[in-house]
């Protein structure tokens, strides 16, 4: 009978079979436990399925393991304060012993009771536990996924910066799409931001992808290589094309054409689709226009979508920032991601 399949399409759960980015987790883990840390935000920026979710949840599983660390997922798009308050509160029920005897929490409408109180503001709740955690030398760990900029944004960050003043012990990890994470960081009343450390994800290594196929497979170093480089390095094709490989078989890969043709709907249905729509008309006419597997020159893109060089450099930057482009030599690009020219000449 065979074993379940080791592979996950899901996005948000961190998958069986993952590979990980030890030089970018041990640097926010390491920076967050430290004595004094130098930094108390980080942001994690990349492109659809490039992993960020699955980095962000692993950062806090490894901090939560310490029993001084306290961990809270807060949800976008909902109230973050009032989120966060909830979220604090619910806690405490599983750590009743940061309150100390005779403090209690309770619901109260659209409050929540302090010591039999009159209910209180998010703000004065979570000010409330903050100031316990504190005391009992245990630190908060606040994980957002897929941030936009927003007033609720504003007001949470505006916010958390109090927190920071106040010396609470908190911390924040936020990811997001880099159009997204770049409107938040120059958003005029988030300034402390833009001094936050950001994580830039590209592509996984292609050697550890191999390794994990040859180990997953038990096939030899040469072949799970060249499975490794149908993926380029993006993460969710990792998990695409292995759970693929899983259900075919790895006999002959190369010439299954059923197996490509699944691949490309899956990255078409997960990722590419949704990729596609928030790119403007020149930047779809620009990737449109590179060959997937090939380096191309610049001065070659602008001649045959008839762009001039300067603005071609501009829009260069934007792809490559958004993780769509590379530029492996000096006046070249190439796309990032497998087979996204092929899968996307169907959009036109």
């Amino acid at each position: 009978m065979k074993s379940d399949n080791p592979f996950s399409l899901t996005f948000g759960m961190l998958p069986y079979k993952v590979i990980s980015r030890y030089e970018e987790k041990n640097n926010v883990v390491s920076t967050f436990n430290a004595q004094n840390a130098v930094s108390h935000v980080f942001l994690i920026e990349g492109i659809r399925g490039s992993g960020k979710t699955v980095l962000m949840t692993s950062i806090s599983d490894e901090l939560c393991v310490n029993k001084d660390w306290i961990g809270v997922d807060l949800n976008p798009a909902v109230d973050l304060l009032d989120n966060l308050a909830e979220c604090l509160v619910n806690s405490m029920n599983i750590f009743p012993d940061i309150l100390g005897n005779g403090f209690s929490i309770s619901a109260m409408g659209f409050g929540i009771g302090v010591n039999g109180s009159d209910k209180k503001s998010s703000i004065g709740i979570i000010e409330e536990i903050l100031e316990r955690l504190k005391k009992k030398g245990k630190k908060l760990i606040i994980t957002i996924d897929e941030v936009t900029p927003s007033q609720n944004m504003r007001v949470f960050a505006s916010q958390f910066q109090i927190f920071l003043r106040k010396k609470y012990p908190v911390f924040l990890l936020m990811t997001g799409l880099y159009e997204n994470i770049y409107n938040i960081q120059n958003d005029s009343s988030l300034t402390f931001l833009l001094r936050a450390p950001k994580i830039k994800l590209g592509a996984l290594s292609l050697m550890q992808i191999a390794r994990e196929y040859e180990d997953i497979f038990s096939i030899d170093i040469e072949e799970a290589s060249l499975m490794a480089r149908e993926t380029k390095g993006y993460a969710f094709a990792f998990q695409a094309f292995g759970m693929l490989l899983w259900e075919y078989g790895v006999t002959d890969f190369t010439n299954n054409k059923k197996l490509f043709s699944e691949y490309e709907a899956l990255l078409d249905d997960f990722a590419y689709k949704k990729i596609w729509t928030e790119l403007t008309k020149k930047e779809q006419n620009i990737v449109l226009s590179i060959e997937d597997n090939r380096s191309m020159k610049a001065s070659e893109i602008c001649s045959a979508i008839g762009m001039s060089n300067s603005l071609f450099s501009q829009y260069r930057k934007k792809l490559i920032d958004k993780g769509i482009l590379s530029s492996p030599s000096y006046g070249y690009v190439e796309l990032t991601l497998p087979r996204l020219h092929k899968i996307c000449r169907y959009y036109e």
